[in-house]
């Protein structure tokens, strides 16, 4: 089902007699596999408003990211979470819509700095389990009384409702940007590094660290962006204190580096399953420096300063390494999420991070709420 109207995709829910497969592009196979019809959102496509001079635009959830991000450049203006194209790490094919993007709550690098994609997001409108319309927030920044729908819908991964509307708050291009990399650093190094960046008054947009294991040769990486004196300036500040030893890579050839990062390109042609991981940022070389002793062959791209990182997991038994990265987050405190993997792993593990039964018991009260008949991606979050 593809409809293409608010009230189709509410008369498709409404009607539905069994589960539901929901899909934005289709460009996301993650999760555990779904049984049922699919339920496409794609058809809901289009840009409604946009006021440059507010920083706001409202779209149809089914709105191609890269037509949104073609629109806003033509004013000086872009999506600052920075949000990740699947499409290269998992070949998938299809569109990346900006209702799925939202509904994934995905952000890139840049999360660091600005913050997530909820954080960008205004308001939703959406069809609940029912085949009710709902609608929460606006088109500015306020503050509002009673449940905050946006931010719950944003990384509900469509298990709560089906987003038919979202408005979002955007950002200016700045003017120019430039990384500072560093090369041969082992990850103790890079990630006290990147910290000391961070922790500098520099306004860091990016921090990143690639292992040896990832392009050859493990590269760090400390983004900044601004007003073309301002960089110069900052570069040069950094240079000289926390970023001591790195070179200054500028432009296009930068910002392919983030993209690069934003997309985890370097595991795209390369077998193994990978996992998403966050952890306190110096937990993060502890965390993979114990599943070396382990035995655990692995490549690790680290971003937001090591409190991210993308595990590529080679040869690692029938789980992929899914009892070795489940006992480090455990131990840490830290998340996981199995990003890439077979179907038949996929239904075998836990693909998100098994919730604390206080909370797995909000979570099943939110889905009664909202999907009574359990129709909305059942199963596909655990």
């Amino acid at each position: 089902m593809r409809p293409e109207t608010e009230a189709d995709l509410a008369e498709a829910v409404a009607s539905a007699k069994g589960h539901l497969r929901v899909t934005g592009g289709g460009t996301r196979d993650i999760g555990k596999p779904v049984s049922g019809d699919e339920l496409s959102a794609a058809g809901l496509s289009g840009v409604s408003l946009y006021e440059p001079g507010a920083l706001t635009l409202v779209a149809q959830s089914g709105t191609p990211v890269e037509e949104i991000e073609a629109l806003l450049a033509a004013e000086g203006q872009r999506l600052a979470f920075e949000p990740m194209d699947h499409r290269v790490l998992l070949g998938t094919a299809g569109v990346p819509t900006i209702g799925g993007v939202i509904a994934a709550n995905v952000s890139g690098p840049r999360r660091i700095q600005v913050g997530a994609a909820r954080d960008f997001t205004l308001g939703v409108r959406f069809v609940d389990g029912r085949g009710q319309v709902l609608k929460n927030g606006g088109r500015v920044m306020k503050n509002v009384t009673g449940y905050d729908l946006v931010k719950l819908m944003a990384g509900s991964w469509g298990t709560l409702g089906v987003l038919s509307e979202v408005s979002l708050k955007v950002l200016a291009i700045p003017e120019a940007e430039a990384t500072l990399v560093a090369r041969g650093k082992d990850s103790v190094a890079a990630i006290k590094a990147l910290a000391a960046a961070l922790g500098s008054p520099f306004d860091i947009t990016g921090a990143a660290h690639l292992d040896a294991g990832v392009l050859g040769e493990s590269e760090t990486r400390v983004r900044i962006e601004g007003l073309e004196g301002s960089v110069a300036y900052r570069a040069r500040m950094l240079l000289q204190g926390a970023c001591s030893g790195f070179e200054v890579v500028e432009g296009d050839a930068s910002a392919a580096m983030w993209r690069q990062v934003r997309d985890v390109a370097p595991f795209a042609e390369k077998e193994g399953t990978v996992w998403r991981v966050s952890v306190k940022p110096s937990d993060a070389p502890v965390f993979t420096n114990a599943l070396s002793a382990q035995g655990v062959d692995h490549t690790a791209i680290y971003d937001w300063g090591g409190g991210l990182m993308w595990l590529l997991v080679k040869n690692a038994g029938g789980d992929g390494g899914a009892g070795a990265v489940r006992a480090q987050t455990a131990a840490l405190g830290g998340h996981a999420t199995l990003v890439r993997g077979t179907r038949a792993l996929r239904e075998m593990t836990e693909v998100f991070e098994p919730e604390p039964a206080p909370v797995a018991a909000l979570t099943r009260g939110l889905r009664a709420k909202f999907d009574p008949r359990g129709i909305l991606n059942p199963g596909l979050m655990g």
